[in-house]
């Protein structure tokens, strides 16, 4: 980089001198957060209460932008309450010149009240919702802010939003910064005024974003700590590669095509622009984009001017070298992304996006910038590295063939679809019901299995699609090879909804997909090969939250006149507790779903009203992907890693 861009890259994240109480603004009140709070997290399930976390974190990651911050600190207690301390400059403690109070006080408990207004105290900051500490202040019920500055140790504490003492000094210091802890304001019986559905963090959800935003801000140090087991867990996330090393991260199960990934760095009309990718032995495409820290999963401008720029230098580069042949189309996106790990992303002051969520990036000027940076640096790269340039190339001109292929098979799966009688698969026992957020197929091992499920159905919202055997792993191979597999093709044809590029959910036929499989080690095989299936290439179909798992009862036990049905080893032991062992029940172990009747299999495993099912959903993208890689690619040692370390979740394995 320049002397000219380290320059302007100052300017664009640098923090005004004058960080104090003149430079908080204060828009409006903060009494509706109680009343709304899905307006101001999203929800108040576990997905709302994360964001708390992430919206203090936020708040020092603010700081590490500006310059200001070089460890941030986050700890779950053993109390249910989270902390998080930073070494930054700390929230200004004097009093703001229109309110009357500590500026720190105004911060957390006036809505929109901070350093991001317009105030100028930050050029470029991140936050779901740029409502910050307040908001998480109204959902605790218990919130203490401690402060580092000016050699003095200053805290205040609050409860649901209103604080319970004016600021006060408590000790002295030689440091600077900010510690938060709260509580959140958990539902119960003893709490019937309080917001969440639940008050538990996720270990890993936390750690899956927090090592993000360590990957996204390069230098940063955050350091997790987990305190609610006896051993606790520990986490120093620091990369000084910032996405070099994400994209790594990303691909560490995977095969790549050159060690490195291309990497660039650059500033232009004040937007901060940074990009790595690398290509790998997959045929999935997994790029992501950030904005000001904050994911944009619906992409957007930041988005199509790296997709632009890729494909124009991938062009250009074939076409000069003749590896794209003269009678041969240009390569088309999907062609160039086909294999990619990439990850975009961009630091600018107010940033506007699409929607409320901040899923998509609207800002229009981003685009040339991300498509003019981008290209120059790829171009580069290519011309000085031909070995890996013309390997890129010749791969996106396989994928290009492949596509082709794709289509032609695309094009005979329709076509045998409207030759077929009633356009339906032979085997599929449909449903009467038309209306599809009322019907649900089952995916069925087997044919015994199946004949009991058709016979125990109710046929009028309950449609049956017996499986003969395992299906392909499509994490290894492209989709025109997974369409020669004949229980693909039916599944494909019953959901009439297509799929890859051509998926439209308004045709999907059942909102509700159940894989429902042995609960043995084979069952849980066929269940993964038909997530696979579904995450690779109707993907919607996993994050729009129509796939389940059903959940076969492994154990019938019987005593006396009495049946009852159990679904782990752990539940097992607690009825024998509860119904007593002398004389001894009548314990049978179910080892397929072909075992049952087809009246058991409706009462354990099919009846609305006393199953249990288990939604599939992709909490994160990055996880699934790599999850998926994990188990279904071809590297044994890591596969064989990850079942060593989690033997322990495993009580009855029958091999």
């Amino acid at each position: 980089m320049t002397e000219g861009m380290e320059a302007n890259l100052e300017q664009v994240t640098a923090v005004t001198a004058d960080y104090g109480e003149e430079q908080i603004q204060v828009l409006e009140g903060l009494e509706a957060v109680r009343k709304r709070p899905g307006m101001y997290i999203g929800s108040t399930d576990a997905r709302g209460l994360h964001h708390l976390v992430y919206e203090i974190v936020d708040n020092s990651v603010d700081e590490a932008l500006a310059g200001y911050c070089k460890q941030i600190n986050v700890t779950v207690n053993h109390d249910g309450s989270v902390t998080v301390m930073d070494d930054g400059r700390g929230f200004p403690v004097g009093l703001h010149p229109k309110m009357g109070r500590p500026a720190v006080e105004v911060c957390l408990t006036i809505l929109h009240a901070g350093g991001k207004f317009g105030g100028g105290g930050y050029k470029v900051s991140g936050g779901l919702h740029g409502v910050g500490a307040s908001v998480v202040n109204a959902l605790s019920r218990h919130f203490t802010v401690t402060v580092y500055q000016n050699g003095q140790i200053y805290q205040q504490e609050y409860e649901r939003g209103k604080y319970l003492y004016d600021l006060k000094v408590i000790g002295t210091t030689e440091r600077t910064g900010t510690t938060i802890q709260f509580w959140p304001d958990v539902h119960s019986e003893e709490n019937p005024e309080g917001i969440f559905e639940t008050g538990e963090f996720e270990y890993e959800t936390l750690r899956n974003r927090l090592r993000e935003m360590a990957f996204l801000n390069k230098g940063v140090r955050i350091i997790f700590r987990d305190e609610r087991e006896e051993k606790p867990k520990e986490n120093d996330f620091c990369f000084e590669g910032g996405l070099k090393e994400f994209v790594k991260f990303l691909n560490q199960h995977k095969q790549v095509l050159f060690p490195e990934p291309i990497y660039t760095e650059g500033i232009k009309d004040g937007i901060l622009v940074e990009m790595a990718m690398q290509y790998n032995d997959s045929y999935a495409e997994n790029v992501y984009s950030f904005a000001n820290n904050i994911a944009t999963p619906d992409g957007g401008t930041h988005l199509a001017g790296f997709n632009t720029a890729v494909t124009r230098a991938i062009n250009d580069y074939g076409r000069r070298y003749k590896i794209l042949k003269d009678n041969e189309p240009n390569l088309k996106g999907e062609d160039v992304r086909e294999s990619m790990t990439a990850i975009i992303s961009i630091k600018m002051e107010d940033p506007q996006f699409e929607s409320q969520t901040k899923s998509k990036l609207g800002s229009g000027q981003v685009r040339g910038v991300v498509d003019s940076l981008v290209s120059e640096e790829l171009s580069t790269y290519l011309e000085e590295n031909p070995t890996v340039a013309k390997a890129i190339v010749s791969r996106c001109v396989d994928a290009q063939r492949a596509r082709e292929a794709a289509r032609k098979a695309r094009e005979t799966v329709r076509r045998k679809t409207v030759l077929e009688s009633g356009s339906m698969p032979g085997k599929l026992a449909d449903c009467s019901e038309r209306d599809p957020s009322k019907c649900e197929i089952f995916m069925v091992e087997g044919d015994s299995a199946g004949g009991s499920a058709k016979e125990g159905r109710d046929r009028h919202f309950q449609a049956i699609l017996p499986l003969r055997g395992k299906i392909l792993n499509v994490e290894k191979v492209r989709l025109d090879r997974a369409l020669d597999n004949a229980e693909i093709r039916a599944m494909i044809t019953a959901f009439g909804c297509g799929f890859g590029d051509q998926f439209d959910e308004s045709k999907l036929r059942y909102h509700r997909i159940v894989c429902m499989t042995d609960a043995d080690v084979d069952g849980a095989h066929i269940r993964i090969l038909l997530l696979t299936f579904f995450y690779r290439f109707m993907r919607p179909l996993v994050e729009k939250g129509y796939v389940y798992a059903a959940m076969p009862p492994l154990y019938k036990v019987t005593k006396g006149k009495t049946e009852r049905y159990v679904y782990d080893d752990d539940e097992l032991q607690r009825l024998l507790d509860e119904i007593g062992r002398d004389p001894k029940p009548e314990i049978q172990r179910y080892k397929g779903l072909g075992e049952m009747s087809s009246e058991q299999l409706w009462t354990t495993t099919m009846n609305p009203e006393t199953r249990s099912m288990m939604q599939i959903t992709p909490k994160d993208a990055m996880e699934a992907d790599r999850i998926f890689t994990l188990l279904m690619g071809d590297d044994v040692e890591p596969r064989k890693q990850f079942i060593q370390e989690n033997s322990d979740l495993v009580k009855d394995l029958d091999v």
